[in-house]
C-alpha cells in the first residue's frame, strides 16, 4: 500500500522539479508550475497518477497550513494600521466584484445561488503570486504593493464567511435565519476562545517551550497548536480552513510569531504544492481545445472587470491614479483561495462539471498572466496619465510618496544580544545609527522589547527572519553569537541575500577566521585572539612597561596576525578595504569643537598633511558631505572630519580639534588612551560615508 503512494509521490516531485525549474526561466510563478504538473501527470494528461486519494489528503493538509500562515499574518494591529485600505478598499472590491459577476451570470441564465458562488470565486486574487512578484521587483514597500496587500487581506478574511455561507447557498438547510444565527454564535464563541487562548494560554505555553531551547520541540508545538484548534473548529461544525485560520490568529500577536512563521513555511510550501497539483489534476485539457474562444473571452473579461473594480476601489480611498492602475492590474487574477472555496463548492453541487472545467481553465490562465500584468503596469499607468484628466486624478499621476514611517535602510542588523550585542546597540543608539536586533532568547526579547528596544525573536539562519530585519536594505550585519555553525550559516545566507552588505563577525576561535571570510564575512574578530591581546597587555602594564611600547607591540601583533589570516577577495577595492591592506593606518572621525584652534580655518592654513602626516578624506557638515576637500575648505564648529593616518599621528592632531589644548605631557597621556581605541576600530561615522 505505502509503496504505491511512494511511487506516486516520487512521480509528482520529479515532474514538479522539472516543470517549476523550466517555468522559472520564463518567469512563470511556482504555483502555476504546480498546476501544470497536475495537468500533465493527472488522469486527463499522461495518466501517471490514477488514484488521487493520497494526493487529496495531502492537499487538505496544504489548505490547513495555507490558512494557518494567513491567520498568523493577520492581526488586529495590522488591520488597524491599514484600516482604510483593508476595510473600505477591500470591502468595495469584494462586494462590487461579486455584484458584477452575478449580473453577468444572469445574462447567461445562471441561477442566483450559482451566480453568487461564482462571485465568491472571482473576487479573490492571488496574494502569493502578486507579493512574490513585488518582492522580486524590489517593490514590496511601494504604494501599489501596500494597496494590493491591503485588499488581499480583506479577500483572505472574506473566505471565512463565504465558507460558512456555502451550505446555505447549496440549500442544505431550510431555516436560513436559524442556520446563520447558530453559525454566527458558534463563530463568535470560537473567536472569543481564540482571543483568550492567544492572550493568556499561548504566551505561557510558548514561554515554557522556548525555555527548553529545542528547535524540534518549538516546531512540534507550533504544529500542535495548528492541529488542535483546527480539530476543535471542525468538531463544532466549522470547516478545517476556518479552524486553521483561527489557529494562526492565536499566534499572530505572539512574541514568537516571526520564528513560528519561519518554521512553518517549509511545511506550508510542501503541502500546498500538493494542493495546487491536485487542482491541476482536475482540469481536462480536451475542454480547453474544444472551447478556446470561450476560455479566451472569459479570461479577458475577468482581467478587465477585476482590474477596473480594484482600481476604482483604490481611487475611492483616495489613492493616486498611477497607484490605482498598478494595483488594479496586480489584482486582476483569480487566486488560490478560490480553489479553497471550489472544493466544498463541488461537494455541495454548486456548479456542474462543465462549469468546473471553465473555472479551472480561467483561473489557471489569469494566474499565469499575472507577471505580464504587473510588468506592463507602469506603461499602462502612463497611458492613463496622458489622458486629458483634471483635478485629483491628474495630480495623482505622480509617483506616490509614502508619508508614513519610511522603511528601514542603511541600518545595522545585530544578531545576538549578549554583552557584545548590547554594547553595540548602545553605541549605535548614541551615534544615531538605525539598528535592529535578532535574538533567540525569549526572555531577553520580551524584556528588552517592553523597554523599547528594536529587537525581535527569531533564528537568523532562516531567510524569512533576515528579510524581516530588512537585510536586503541593511548596510552592516554584525554577528555576535556563540554558535559557530549558525554563525557560518548566517554569514553565507546574508551574503547571498545582499551582496553589498558589510558583514562583521565575532567568533570564539582563531581557526574560524579563514572559513568565515571564505563564506563572505568582511571582517572577523576572533575572541580568542583579542582575549590573548588583552591578557598580555595587562601583564605588561603590571611590569610598568611604558604605554607607547605596549601600544606599538599590540599594533604589530594585530597587523601580523590579521594580515596572515586575510586572503584576497573578489570584491572591488573600497575605502573599507584600506585598513585590511594597510593595517598600520587608521580611519577615524574627529569633531571640531566650538573654540578649537582649527575652527574657522581652512585646511591650507592648518596644513595637516605636512605638519601631522594625516590626510583629510571628507568633511560632514550636517547633511552635507564634502568629499576630498581642497585646501580652501574651511572647518566649522560641529564638523565631522574623517582623517586617515597612523594611530600616533592621529593622536597628535586630535588635540587641535578640542576647545582647549593641554600641555604636551597631558596630551600624550590622553592620546595614548584615545589612540588605543582609534587603532582598534574604524569609526561608525566614517563608515556611513562609504
Amino acid at each position: 500500500m505505502i509503496t504505491g503512494y511512494l511511487h506516486d509521490i516520487i512521480i509528482i516531485f520529479a515532474f514538479a522539479i522539472i516543470i517549476v525549474a523550466v517555468g522559472k526561466k520564463f518567469r512563470i510563478p511556482g504555483i502555476v508550475g504546480f498546476i501544470l504538473t497536475g495537468i500533465l501527470i493527472g488522469p486527463y494528461g499522461l495518466g501517471f497518477i490514477g488514484d488521487t486519494e493520497i494526493i487529496d489528503v495531502l492537499a487538505e493538509i496544504g489548505i490547513i497550513f495555507l490558512l494557518f500562515t494567513i491567520g498568523m499574518q493577520f492581526s488586529f494591529r495590522t488591520l488597524y494600521e491599514m484600516r482604510k485600505i483593508v476595510l473600505i478598499g477591500g470591502s468595495l472590491q469584494v462586494v462590487l466584484t461579486i455584484a458584477a459577476t452575478v449580473a453577468i451570470s444572469y445574462l447567461f441564465g445562471v441561477t442566483t445561488t450559482q451566480a453568487l458562488f461564482f462571485g465568491f470565486l472571482v473576487c479573490h486574487s492571488s496574494t502569493a503570486i502578486t507579493l512574490k512578484l513585488y518582492q522580486d521587483r524590489a517593490e514590496i514597500e511601494s504604494p501599489q504593493a501596500r494597496v494590493t496587500l491591503g485588499i488581499s487581506i480583506f479577500q483572505d478574511i472574506s473566505t471565512i464567511p463565504m465558507l460558512i455561507a456555502l451550505p446555505i447557498l447549496a440549500g442544505e438547510t431550510t431555516d436560513i435565519a436559524g442556520a446563520l444565527l447558530e453559525m454566527s454564535i458558534t463563530l463568535v464563541l470560537l473567536f472569543a476562545a481564540v482571543l483568550v487562548i492567544s492572550v493568556y494560554v499561548i504566551p505561557r505555553f510558548m514561554n515554557r517551550i522556548t525555555g527548553i531551547r529545542s528547535p524540534e520541540i518549538f516546531l512540534l508545538a507550533i504544529v500542535l497548536i495548528c492541529f488542535v484548534v483546527t480539530y476543535v473548529a471542525d468538531s463544532l461544525g466549522l470547516s478545517l480552513a476556518i479552524g486553521a485560520f483561527l489557529a494562526g490568529i492565536t499566534l499572530s500577536e505572539s512574541d514568537y510569531f516571526h520564528q513560528a512563521f519561519a518554521s512553518i513555511i517549509p511545511f506550508r510550501d510542501i503541502f500546498t504544492s500538493f494542493f495546487f497539483i491536485s487542482i491541476g489534476m482536475l482540469l481536462n485539457v480536451k475542454f480547453l481545445v474544444e472551447a478556446p474562444l470561450l476560455i479566451i473571452a472569459l479570461v479577458a473579461g475577468v482581467i478587465v472587470m477585476k482590474a477596473v473594480i480594484a482600481g476604482g476601489a483604490a481611487l475611492i480611498i483616495r489613492q493616486s491614479l498611477r497607484t490605482s492602475v498598478l494595483a488594479g492590474l496586480a489584482l486582476s487574477n483569480i487566486g488560490e483561495f478560490a480553489f479553497v472555496l471550489s472544493i466544498p463548492g463541488m461537494e455541495y453541487g454548486l456548479f456542474s462539471a462543465a462549469s468546473e472545467q471553465i473555472f479551472l481553465a480561467v483561473t489557471l490562465l489569469t494566474m499565469s498572466l499575472t507577471p505580464l500584468a504587473i510588468v506592463s503596469g507602469p506603461r499602462v499607468a502612463d497611458l492613463f496619465c496622458r489622458l486629458p484628466l483634471g483635478g485629483r486624478l491628474k495630480a495623482g499621476c505622480e509617483v506616490d510618496r509614502d508619508d508614513g514611517i519610511p522603511p528601514m535602510k542603511d541600518h545595522v542588523v545585530i544578531v545576538g544580544y549578549g554583552l557584545n550585542g548590547r554594547n553595540l546597540a548602545q553605541g549605535a543608539r548614541v551615534g544615531g545609527i538605525p539598528y535592529i536586533i535578532i535574538d533567540m532568547n525569549p526572555e531577553t526579547v520580551m524584556k528588552e522589547g517592553k523597554a523599547g528596544e528594536q529587537i525581535f525573536f527569531g533564528d537568523a539562519t532562516n531567510a524569512t527572519i533576515l528579510t524581516h530585519a530588512s537585510i536586503e536594505q541593511a548596510r552592516i550585519l554584525v554577528i555576535v553569537i556563540n554558535d559557530p555553525v549558525s554563525t557560518r550559516s548566517i554569514t553565507l545566507l546574508a551574503r547571498q541575500m545582499n551582496p553589498d552588505l558589510y558583514i562583521i563577525v565575532r567568533t570564539r576561535f582563531l581557526t574560524e577566521v579563514t572559513r568565515l571570510r571564505n563564506l563572505g564575512a568582511d571582517e572577523v574578530i576572533p575572541e580568542e585572539f583579542e582575549t590573548s591581546v588583552e591578557i598580555f597587555t595587562r601583564v605588561l602594564k603590571k611590569y610598568l612597561t611604558p604605554e607607547p611600547t605596549i601600544d606599538r607591540y599590540v599594533q604589530e601583533v594585530r597587523a601580523d596576525t590579521y594580515q596572515m589570516l586575510r586572503s584576497p577577495s573578489g570584491y572591488t577595492a573600497s575605502i573599507s578595504d584600506l585598513r585590511m591592506n594597510l593595517p598600520n593606518l587608521t580611519i577615524s572621525t574627529l569633531i571640531v569643537e566650538p573654540g578649537a584652534p582649527v575652527s574657522e580655518k581652512t585646511l591650507g592654513e592648518i596644513n595637516v598633511r605636512k605638519q601631522f602626516s594625516v590626510t583629510v578624506l571628507a568633511i560632514r557638515r550636517g547633511t552635507e558631505v564634502i568629499e576630498n576637500p581642497s585646501g580652501e575648505t574651511d572647518l566649522k564648529a560641529g564638523d565631522d572630519v574623517v582623517v586617515i593616518g597612523t594611530p600616533d599621528k592621529i593622536r597628535d592632531i586630535a588635540g587641535i580639534f578640542r576647545a582647549s589644548v593641554v600641555s604636551s605631557d597631558a596630551e600624550g597621556d590622553d592620546g595614548q588612551g584615545e589612540g588605543s581605541g582609534l587603532g582598534e576600530n574604524v569609526s561608525n561615522r566614517s563608515d556611513s560615508l562609504r
